[in-house]
């Protein structure tokens, strides 16, 4: 059956309702940024732009890059946005925007995200880049779906049992990253681990500023996390809401961070621009 008007809604140009973009203005091989003012910052490295559009916070420049097509496109923070990307990418491969049917023939997309994050560990220290083997949800956005087939129990009981996990909040969930995509971008500039994805930056990520947290401990407990030679890296708010829906979709995905700040030593880069800067060329060059 076709997908009904109010499910997929699409604005009176035809093109999908948040991103405003039509099938015919990406390419197959994506940036993900957070940062709307990021965009330019990527794209002012193609050869050529053919195609812009904004709205809200999702700006979208398609361009070539050494005769690579590649878009970018800023996702704004946090998992509920990804939740909205990624799912009208989709739908602009994979289903027909006239019939509303789901296409015979499905289209797999390579994402890759480019963001910021900060560092659990000394031996990550700031202006490096982590790049996420595995996204760990512990913000319940992809409990909205089902994940069995891309789960990782065991790693994840083992991190419920190491933290001490409170049974009233969503279960973590640890999805992978395409290992493709991985294979193609790590290299010995690159730190890999797990990252944590949370739902906010602040209580959520164990950071004080005047509300007191329900579990203290949380960020020394998610610190200490080590599994069969898997560790906890990272906190940021998008990783594992792309590798989840990026899986579910058929898509392949992967998240490069770079560290701008270590929360085990309480630094800050001294120059986050350029740290993301080097981190866009590297990304670009491995594409």
């Amino acid at each position: 059956m076709a997908i009904q008007p109010s499910e997929l809604i699409l604005n009176p140009d035809g093109s999908v309702y948040h991103l405003n973009l039509k099938p015919e203005n990406i390419a197959h091989n994506i940036i993900f940024v957070g940062d709307q003012n990021r965009v330019p910052k990527v794209s002012k490295h193609f050869d050529s732009i053919r195609f812009k559009t904004e709205k809200r916070e999702f700006v979208t420049h398609t361009g070539s890059y050494k005769g690579k097509e590649i878009t970018v496109i800023s996702t704004g923070i946090g998992p509920d946005n990804i939740d909205i990307v990624m799912n009208e990418l989709d739908a602009l491969v994979n289903i027909d925007l006239e019939t509303r049917l789901p296409k015979e023939n499905l289209t797999s997309l390579n994402i890759v995200r480019v963001g910021t994050s900060g560092a659990l560990h000394q031996d990550v220290p700031v202006d490096a880049f982590v790049l996420s083997s595995f996204g760990l949800d512990i913000n319940g956005m992809l409990h909205s779906y089902k994940t069995e087939s891309i789960q990782h129990p065991d790693i994840e009981d083992a991190f419920i049992k190491h933290t001490r996990w409170d049974e009233n909040k969503a279960r973590p969930l640890i999805v992978k990253n395409s290992s493709l995509l991985e294979n193609k971008f790590e290299s010995a500039l690159t730190h890999k681990g797990l990252t944590i994805t949370a739902g906010g930056f602040y209580g959520p990520q164990g950071r004080v500023l005047r509300l007191k947290l329900r579990d203290p401990e949380l960020i020394n407990k998610i610190a200490s996390f080590s599994f069969k030679g898997i560790h906890s890296t990272n906190f940021e708010m998008e990783t594992s809401a792309i590798y989840g829906l990026s899986q579910l979709l058929g898509h392949h995905a992967l998240s490069l961070n770079a560290i701008i700040a270590n929360r085990a030593s309480g630094t800050f880069s001294a120059d986050p621009g350029q740290t993301i800067e080097n981190l866009i060329t590297y990304t670009l060059d491995r594409f």
